[in-house]
């Protein structure tokens, strides 16, 4: 299959060819184009003319919404298309591809109704003759990088709001599983988006990436990945002084006290770590449960994990794909053996035979250990798992990590669930639930998980700029300031 970038309303075959591999398979399926710095100066600039001048800063915001609108119709008429490269391009399985992108159109319908409600407001000033009010303006252009996994709704977090608050895009996938976004971008040209409003790029690091956070004409950076790369991208738009907003991943906490309902909490754990092969940035990765249940709450999740079923991604019985690239099954099973030299001790899971990157579901016990896997994001199905005595206990371990983006807490005592919701240092908090998401709900972390909000009315605003009116209402002549009176 061969995929296009799209450039000023134009599909064409970059300034460069790589092949992408399926992670089932371990073998080409597709031919992808890859974007230099001529591309993104091309896309940059197509992005800056149709945010300045031409159809889409003559609309309303009432007219933007009706794009979104139609795009969000077209998102959720081609949910099965859309669904089957993503599990054929990233190895995610088709049953979560399916339900999450059909979920994704919601998301462009909330930001088309929200485009006509980024309000100003009248400020009761303090000047007699003044009239001053704020206007809500875009930013600019936007540059939207969003990582392989769960990359549709990572986009639309960005592109929704961006475009409901009047900006332009130029969106780059990620190198690894590009072609659902470049595919996406086959139906924001059918929506009718004028030429340049929305380019949709992939391309490596150095060569794309880099160019694209440091050009000076983009205006905001708007990225999900590593903190590694959040670094990078904040050195870079030091050159270009664009505003940032960063969504860098996390390790987070997942705690279970005795008195939670444990098969609840483990149906909730097992999703929270073993859905979508553990490959999310809010996977519950570390479960730090109440000592007294243990044994018990492990021994419900052994047998959940070794019952999963590891199968074909488009198989819609499968409930654990492969892992999306090689290198991320070298880094699960390294970091793996790094906690095992360290004293953790493996509970069950590990490589699984056979072609593809899979791994099996993997729990390790931590307990008394310093093993890395208690704070090195894995990005794979692996647990690390350690216990604790009191409620102060759990805290501290829960808040024992630079990351704080999501956490979860399964208590049926509900002034220690208000408790816990108080003191956890997390942009999420999670009681007796898990991985519940809304398009009204905003989501973003503290300390190395990031900075800003996607989703909800906080995303919007991260995508204007307040201009401050003075209106001055009396008739008199402002006085000559170089007369005394």
């Amino acid at each position: 299959m061969r995929f296009q970038q799209y450039v000023d309303g134009v599909f064409e075959d970059g300034d460069a060819r790589f092949p992408s591999l399926d992670p089932a398979t371990a073998e080409p399926w597709a031919d992808m184009p890859e974007a230099r710095e001529a591309s993104v100066d091309r896309a940059v600039a197509a992005a800056g003319r149709a945010f300045r001048s031409g159809a889409w800063p003559a609309m309303t915001a009432t007219q933007r919404g009706k794009l979104l609108a139609k795009l969000a119709d077209l998102v959720a008429a081609n949910a099965r298309r859309l669904a089957e490269i993503e599990t054929r391009d990233t190895g995610k399985i088709i049953r979560e591809t399916s339900a999450q992108i059909a979920y994704v159109a919601d998301y462009y319908r909330y930001y088309a109704g929200l485009a006509d409600k980024i309000e100003g407001a009248t400020l009761p000033i303090d000047k007699p003759d003044m009239e001053v009010w704020t206007r809500r303006e875009p930013v600019g252009v936007v540059a939207a990088i969003v990582p392989w996994n769960s990359q549709l709704f990572l986009a639309a977090v960005k592109i929704g709001p961006a475009l409901a608050a009047g900006c332009t895009l130029v969106v780059k996938a990620s190198e690894d599983g590009p072609g659902p976004l470049l595919e996406f971008a086959r139906l924001v040209h059918e929506a009718g988006f004028p030429p340049g409003v929305v380019n949709v790029l992939t391309g490596f690091g150095p060569t794309c990436g880099s160019a694209l956070t440091r050009h000076p004409g983009v205006d905001h950076i708007a990225f999900t990945g590593g903190p590694n790369a959040g670094r990078a991208v904040v050195r870079n738009s030091a050159e270009n002084l664009a505003s940032t907003s960063l969504e860098l991943g996390g390790k987070s906490p997942f705690v279970v006290f005795a008195d939670a309902d444990l098969d609840s909490a483990a149906n909730a754990q097992v999703a929270g770590i073993f859905a979508a092969t553990g490959q999310s940035c809010v996977a519950g990765s570390r479960l730090i449960v109440e000592r007294s249940v243990k044994d018990a709450f492990l021994a419900r999740l052994k047998a959940k994990a070794e019952a999963a079923r590891i199968g074909a991604p488009l198989d819609m019985a499968t409930e654990i794909g492969p892992l999306a690239t090689e290198r991320q099954r070298a880094h699960v099973a390294d970091l793996i053996a790094r906690s095992e030299a360290a004293g953790a001790r493996r509970i069950t899971g590990g490589a699984h035979d056979g072609a593809g990157w899979y791994w099996r579901p993997t729990i390790l016990d931590c307990d008394g250990t310093t093993a890395p896997a208690l704070a090195e994001e894995f990005f794979g199905p692996v647990l690390s798992v350690v216990s604790f005595e009191t409620e102060a206990e759990a805290i501290r371990l829960a808040n024992d990590t630079p990351f704080g983006l999501a956490s979860g807490v399964f208590t049926r005592d509900l002034a220690r669930g208000h408790r816990m919701i108080r003191a956890l240092r997390a942009g999420i908090v999670w009681v007796n639930t898990y991985r519940a998401v809304s398009p009204i709900a905003p989501f973003g972390g503290y300390g190395l998980s990031g900075q800003g909000r996607e989703g909800g009315l906080a995303a919007a605003l991260d995508y204007t700029r307040t201009k401050t009116v003075w209106l001055r209402t009396s008739d008199e002549p402002i006085p000559d300031p170089f007369v005394m009176r």
